[in-house]
């Protein structure tokens, strides 16, 4: 459809409305938007042809949302980004894909342009990447706009305020000409909510919309695009390996395996009465957020809870024990940059984590979770309080100091792609601390990374291979095997699983679990999953705006939370039961209006 078949309205109320001329063919709600036949995706590698995907079969309807879900390399991407021509140069699409009776495999030119952004728009999975970094967010939306439509900037900048409102971005009017990296992670994807919607699309793809948002902001964005498909009536195709999500959002689900869709049925028939064995253990794969309990005797008995305006109180540690953690009353700040003035990220911090345990740190991002891991391991300076880590204090300690230090703590990264050396081979980057530390060298120093390689349960051949030519969780397990080299008393693992498959992820941390059992560290374990950190910790602190606002025994904070903050946080966790994900939500709206309410 040509910019000229389609028109623009300004209301009396001066909103801006897009409209079609007749004969654009009108869709209400179960209506069938989209019909997939013999969808096939193959890639060209090394001189022959590789099945993405292959006999992908599924019709789609106006309102509906269709989870398509699966481990990485799956093919649930690659299927989908062949209904707009987004394949690498080197695939190919076969079959058909019919959207409204327009054929979509072959598109190509001005017609396949028309049909991006315009009746398929994307969510991409990170949209630090996917927004153009030197352009305002609301230039932005307004390009798409005036991409398709015949408008003047200043109507583009009207609608764009008008969706920018309705996906629920604070001070629109300042938003608007901020760039992305001014923005938090839930603002940006909201912002590519607002440029998806832009056209009034039929069929919206979320790849992956919630996986780097912690629990709030997520809740936050699955109950926007609930919203949104009620308004619109979109179809929506949700790309996701969370199954929580999928509870909450999908009325339709299709698993895939190795490029094909071995089930496909309503949500209560694939989370209720799964049939395939894939489907089965994919489910089970999945941490179910009150149904774990922890191995490990907590040191408290109730929870300690701030009150907003006092400190929590440091908790009382193992009898006898010194910890492999302790601060008390610890404040951090980070300096003075240009005009910014020095902000304090984290206030009066009271934490202890004794010998072989695991406590869980769970908060919102920008709470202050990392930055406590951070200072944990000296790459952050203590402003004010004591800091120690295996009763050596380290508050005020110089580099000499901090030397030997090094080998009593371990940091496992959030992305091990990005922290591990790319021009190192894996091999290396593990043995690279018993060579400076320890001195070692040659076959002994080979035995010791072979050694960790097993630990971790990794083939021996793998130590000659780079980063870029593992998945992610063998870069996970590779930086595990890391920090572990030194034999370390305590550990920070900074959201280790956050980005993996729910079935690579229950993987890593079995083998985590059974890595503190074997090597019995302590460890700050730092996650926005709750579900994860309730697997392994026996103590959890909840962190709100830089501080502590409850620490309690891992049951108690679960089961029975006592700070306002920590109800809402849990309410906010989706787990992989529809029936009760709808009550978990139903609760989660109660909550949040009684504490406005209240507030």
């Amino acid at each position: 459809m040509s910019k000229r078949n389609q028109v623009v309205e300004t209301g009396l109320d001066g909103a801006v409305r897009l409209s079609r001329r007749i004969g654009d063919g009108e869709v209400k709600k179960g209506d069938t938007i989209l019909q997939v036949r013999d969808l096939g995706v193959k890639f060209w590698v090394n001189g022959e042809w590789f099945d993405a995907a292959d006999h992908v079969d599924y019709d789609l309807r106006a309102g509906e949302v269709l989870a398509i879900v699966g481990e990485s390399g799956s093919g649930k991407t690659q299927s989908s980004m062949s209904l707009i021509g987004l394949l690498p140069p080197n695939g190919r699409a076969t079959g058909s894909a019919k959207l409204k009776g327009t054929e979509l495999i072959g598109l190509s030119g001005t017609r396949l342009r028309e049909v991006r952004g315009n009746e398929i728009a994307v969510i991409f999975q990170e949209p630090m990447t996917a927004l153009n970094p030197v352009y305002t967010v609301g230039f932005q939306i307004a390009e798409t706009l005036r991409t398709h439509f015949v408008m003047a900037p200043s109507q583009a900048k009207v609608r764009a305020l008008d969706l920018m409102k309705l996906v629920e971005i604070p001070e629109p009017e300042a938003s608007f000409d901020k760039y992305p990296h001014q923005l938090s992670g839930g603002q940006r994807q909201r912002i590519m909510i607002a440029q998806s919607l832009a056209c009034d699309p039929k069929l919206l793809i979320a790849d992956e919309p919630t996986t780097a948002l912690d629990v709030t902001v997520q809740a936050e964005i699955l109950k926007l695009m609930r919203e949104l498909r009620e308004r619109v009536d979109a179809a929506i195709i949700l790309i996701t390996h969370d199954m929580g999500v999928v509870a909450d959002m999908a009325d339709r689900i299709i698993v895939m395996k190795d490029g094909r869709v071995v089930e496909h049925g309503t949500s209560d028939e694939i989370f209720n009465r799964p049939q395939h064995p894939y489907t089965q253990a994919l489910l089970a794969a999945v941490p179910h957020l009150g149904t774990t309990a922890t191995d490990f005797a907590p040191a408290l008995k109730v929870s300690l809870v701030s009150d907003g305006t006092t400190p929590v109180p440091l908790a009382p540690g193992d009898e006898g024990a010194t910890a492999a953690l302790l601060m008390e009353d610890v404040c951090i700040d980070y300096p003075k940059q240009g005009r910014r003035p020095v902000f304090r990220a984290a206030h009066n911090i009271n934490l202890r984590v004794d010998p072989g345990r695991v406590v869980g740190l769970v908060g919102e991002s920008g709470s202050g979770k990392t930055t406590i891991g951070r200072a944990a391991v000296a790459l952050l300076p203590i402003a004010e309080g004591k800091l120690s880590v295996a009763g050596r204090d380290i508050t005020h300690a110089t580099n000499a100091d901090l030397y030997p230090f090094r080998r009593d703590v371990g940091i496992v990264f959030q992305d091990p792609g990005s922290s591990l050396n790319p021009r190192l081979p894996v091999g290396e980057s593990i043995g690279e601390p018993l060579y400076l530390h320890e001195k070692l060298r040659g076959s002994e120093l080979s035995k010791r990374v072979e050694a960790l390689l097993d630990s971790v349960e990794l083939p021996r051949s793998m130590r000659n291979r780079y980063p870029h030519e593992l998945s992610g969780g063998q870069r996970q397990r590779i930086g595990i095997a890391r920090s572990l080299a030194l034999e370390p008393k305590l550990l920070i693992a900074d959201e280790p699983t956050s980005a993996l498959d729910v079935s690579v992820q229950a993987r890593v941390l079995k083998l985590f679990a059974d890595l503190q059992a074997r090597y019995g560290f302590a460890c700050l374990f730092i996650s926005h999953d709750l579900a994860v950190v309730e697997m392994l910790s026996s103590q959890i602190a909840v962190m709100k705006d830089g501080r502590l606002v409850e620490v309690g025994p891992t049951p108690e904070i679960v089961n029975n939370p006592q700070h306002p903050y920590t109800q809402r946080l849990l309410s906010a966790v989706p787990v992989p039961d529809p029936a009760e994900q709808k009550k978990r939500r139903e609760l989660r709206d109660a909550i949040i209006a009684q504490q406005h309410i209240v507030s």
